[in-house]
């Protein structure tokens, strides 16, 4: 039975649970998705600047090769990077991606951030100053040559990532295809409803990345930081299920209309994280989980490019 999914307005369905493979290392990230795809997901969140994508192909192509799953039953998601926001750039970063998924088309092709770094070099073509090289390229720009893949048949569905309510205005607006999803930092201590309620209304679908707060992960992290795994709410709520405070977590996503991508290599977890749809939490549960808001960010890139003139994380959402 496939896992529950959410329809985009492209037509297609997004899965509600994902496997992300952001800081999944080389060496490890073909194996988790060979588990999760075995225990049922069928969709998987990638990205350029992930730098694990020839992996990810190779699993994926020896997943299709077997042929227990066929190719249309898959949701691939991957981004364009902030190196390749120009059009002939971005076209180019489609070819790479698809190159490296082993893939003639991805269902899903986000712009990855709105701003654009200095493009033909490295990912993070830092100054002398520690600051990105910016480019000037209007993501506008990205998302004509987005369309213009999306014609050509190779992303079945266009979003962005990473964008605040202005900015997908702008887009929508200037789209002749409308963004079907937006990425973005979604968790308990962070629920974005604001946003979400815009979205809602343009009927674009919502994925939340580090669902889980990324407790495990020492790239934005610092110590001090709350950790919604440990919140005594999740916690009663899971033991009066039976389940793990992230099972709770990602029930919470499912029944709120949006999309998680929980990253993991470890099987166990991996397996934990897609048995949430055996359940469901109360409306007393979900308001709890709802009133745990703290508007607090674990990704926030303002240090090295809250200067950029597409920066929008400083908008209100």
């Amino acid at each position: 039975m496939p896992p529950p999914s959410l329809k985009l307005n492209s037509g297609h369905s997004i899965p509600t649970i994902g496997l992300g493979t952001w800081q999944s290392k080389p060496g490890e990230v073909a194996a988790a998705i060979k588990t999760a795809v075995a225990a049922g997901y069928r969709h998987i969140d990638c990205a350029h600047v992930y730098q694990n994508q020839k992996e990810v192909g190779e699993a994926l192509k020896e997943i299709l090769d077997e042929g227990k799953v066929k190719r249309e039953e898959l949701f691939i998601t991957s981004k364009i990077w902030n190196t390749f926001h120009s059009e002939a750039k971005t076209h180019e970063n489609v070819g790479i991606i698809l190159a490296d998924l082993q893939l003639s088309y991805v269902d899903l092709m986000l712009i990855h951030w709105p701003q654009g770094y200095a493009e033909g070099g490295e990912l993070f073509p830092a100054g002398e100053n520690g600051k990105m090289r910016y480019s000037d390229v209007d993501y506008l720009e990205t998302w004509k040559a987005l369309e213009a893949a999306h014609k050509a048949g190779k992303c079945r569905s266009i979003g962005v990532s990473n964008f605040t309510s202005k900015q997908i205005q702008r887009v929508w607006d200037a789209a002749e295809v409308k963004p079907a999803c937006l990425q973005v930092e979604l968790h308990p201590y962070f629920t974005q409803v604001k946003l979400r309620e815009f979205c809602k209304e343009k009927g674009i679908v919502v994925v939340g990345y580090s669902p889980l707060g990324n407790p495990g992960s020492a790239f934005f992290r610092k110590d001090g930081d709350p950790n919604v795994l440990t919140n005594e709410v999740v916690a009663a709520i899971a033991k009066a299920h039976g389940k793990t405070p992230a099972q709770i977590v990602l029930r919470w996503f499912v029944e709120s209309g949006l999309s998680a991508i929980p990253k993991s290599v470890t099987p166990q977890r991996i397996l934990e994280n897609f048995s949430v749809f055996d359940f469901k939490l109360t409306a007393e549960e979900m308001k709890s989980i709802d009133e745990l808001n703290r508007g607090w960010r674990l990704v926030d890139p303002s240090p090295r490019d809250g200067d950029h003139p597409f920066f929008g994380f400083n908008d209100e959402f």
